[in-house]
Formats: structure tokens, C-alpha cells, sequence
């Protein structure tokens, strides 16, 4: 069975532009949220990030869920009122809560005065971050700098390889893929607490570096049918392009996506979100290569046809 991409093109133009309007809409109700379009870590807005987890060696101890109203009384009193509260854990049993950069004295208060009306936490488990305001600034600079020297990098690139036009709708098909990646971790930010740090921007760079070289396989595909047949149909040129190069895309997609899936759900906590933010952005950039890019592309060259 071969894909006809050309004749469902609209199709999957459409289904794109849904995802990208309930990105769009996430990003723009978690800006009122939190001031972001996604919710943002303390790598990025600094702060003091508190992670307890309940002691549950302790008779007693672990007999009822943690109650977030409780935990936020306890934090105004300690005058950290705006303080960001999460009860995480198969039991509902851990902490945890970003609030603005605290001292040691701070942090031993509000520790103990949570300890105090909740019960014990194990000090194993206990994490402490803090990270300035002026580095977490930092950090954001250089992760979106990096993206935009990435994404010229290869319109530059594909430029020289294929044509102005072939690179366009190559970085058409990037922000595709890097937008509704972020559009997912928006909508989890805003239902299930997800913050994106700097491992966020690694794993967008990852997904454009893997999304454009499925891309210009298929761009090969097409350039070199072209050249030997430069009266030929460029939307069958297309369609046939995709279908030989589909198992391919397959195979590449899957090969990387099974190891990031074990890391999903075997992996440490700190990956885990990394890993899920690749396996969405490497399947939307095989995705986007054969619907949108090809398509797009084809489409454009049939309008340089009639306008000519």
C-alpha cells in the first residue's frame, strides 16, 4: 500500500493547524498563569526549589495524603504566600515547592515548621536547589540564542545543498515540530505541574537536528528524480518519493524512539521528562517530513508552474 501524501495533503495541513491552535491557546493561558508560555523551572526564573518526601519507616507517619491547603497556610505563615506547591508521588506522600531564593535560616524554618504540622521527612530523599535570578536569565538567553543560531545554521545549509525554497519549508516543518513540542509541555504545565528547564532546550535542538535529516533524505529523494527526470510530475515525483523513502523513516524513527521509551519508564526521575520531551518532537519530525515538507513543497512548485 503506498501513501498518496499529495492527494491528502489538505488533511494533514489541517490537522496540524488544529494542534498548532491548542498549542497557541495552551501557551497563551499559561502565560496568564505563570508569565511564560510554558511553565518555566528555576533554572530559568530562579528561586529555592524544596522536594520532601514523607519518612514512612516511621509508624504513623505516612497514614494520610499530604493536603496542599494545608501545606500553603503553613507557607504563608512563614510569609512565602506565592509560593508554587506541587504533592507528587504514587501516594501522595512528597513535596514539592518553588518559592523566591531562601537562606539557610529560612529553609531550616519553613522545613521544620512543615515537619512539625505534617510529620517527619526522610532526609535521604531531600532536595535542595537554589539558583539566582540573574543566571536563570542567563540560562534562557543562551538556550533560545542557540536555537535561532540553529535554525539559520540550516537554512544556510540547505540552501547551499538544495534551493532557498527547499530550505523554507524545511524550517516551516522545525518550527512545526519544535512549536507543538512545546504546546504539549504547555498543556502539561497547566494540568499535571510539568516545568521545562534547560534539558527542555537540549531536547529541541535534538529534535531539529533529527527532524531535518529525515527531511533532506526525502529532499534527495525528490532532487535526484528531478535531475534524471525533469519533466516529470512534481507531485508524483513527491508521492514516490515518500514511499521509498518510508521505511526507512520508519525504521530510524522507531530505532530511536524504543531506547528513550525504556528511559521513560525505567529511567531516573531527572530524564524522564527529557526523554518524553525527544519521543514527541522525533515523531512529529517524521511526521511533518513526509506530510509537511514534502507536501509543501510540491505545492509550491506547482503554483511556480502556473505562474510561469
Amino acid at each position: 500500500m503506498k501513501l498518496q501524501v499529495i492527494k491528502q495533503r489538505y488533511f494533514w495541513w489541517m490537522v496540524s493547524a488544529i494542534a498548532v491552535i491548542i498549542s497557541l491557546l495552551a501557551m497563551i493561558f499559561s502565560y496568564t498563569q505563570f508569565n511564560a508560555p510554558l511553565r518555566p523551572s528555576i533554572d530559568f526564573v530562579g528561586g529555592t526549589r524544596l522536594q520532601l518526601e514523607q519518612d514512612c519507616s516511621i509508624p504513623n507517619n505516612c497514614d494520610n495524603p499530604l493536603d496542599i491547603a494545608q501545606v500553603r497556610e503553613i507557607l504563608a505563615e512563614q510569609g512565602f504566600p506565592e509560593a508554587s506547591i506541587q504533592v507528587v508521588g504514587e501516594n501522595r506522600q512528597g513535596l514539592s515547592i518553588r518559592t523566591k531564593t531562601l537562606s539557610v535560616e529560612e529553609r531550616t524554618n519553613l522545613q521544620n515548621a512543615l515537619e512539625s504540622a505534617l510529620g517527619e521527612f526522610d532526609p535521604q530523599t531531600a532536595q535542595i536547589d537554589t539558583v539566582g535570578h540573574t543566571i536563570g536569565q542567563e540560562l534562557f538567553t543562551s538556550g533560545i540564542l542557540a536555537l535561532m543560531v540553529s535554525f539559520f545554521g540550516i537554512i544556510a545549509y540547505l540552501s547551499v545543498r538544495f534551493r532557498l525554497d527547499y530550505a523554507v519549508f524545511a524550517i516551516v516543518a522545525l518550527f512545526h515540530d519544535s512549536f507543538l513540542t512545546a504546546g504539549v509541555f504547555s498543556i502539561l504545565g497547566l494540568v499535571a505541574g510539568v516545568e521545562v528547564d534547560s534539558l527542555f532546550l537540549v531536547a529541541l535542538l535534538t529534535i531539529i537536528g533529527f527532524s531535518v535529516n529525515d527531511t533532506v533524505v526525502i529532499y534527495d529523494r525528490i532532487r535526484e528524480t528531478r535531475k534524471n527526470e525533469p519533466e516529470a510530475n512534481m507531485n508524483q515525483v513527491v508521492d514516490d518519493a515518500v514511499n521509498q523513502t518510508l521505511t526507512r523513516s520508519i525504521n530510524t524513527t522507531l530505532t530511536t524512539v524504543l531506547p528513550l521509551l525504556a528511559i521513560l519508564l525505567f529511567g531516573g526521575d531527572t530524564l524522564k521528562e527529557f526523554a518524553f520531551a525527544l519521543i514527541v518532537g522525533f515523531i512529529l519530525g517524521a511526521y511533518s517530513s513526509i506530510f509537511l515538507a514534502s507536501t509543501l513543497l510540491a505545492w509550491w512548485e506547482e503554483r511556480e508552474a502556473i505562474d510561469h
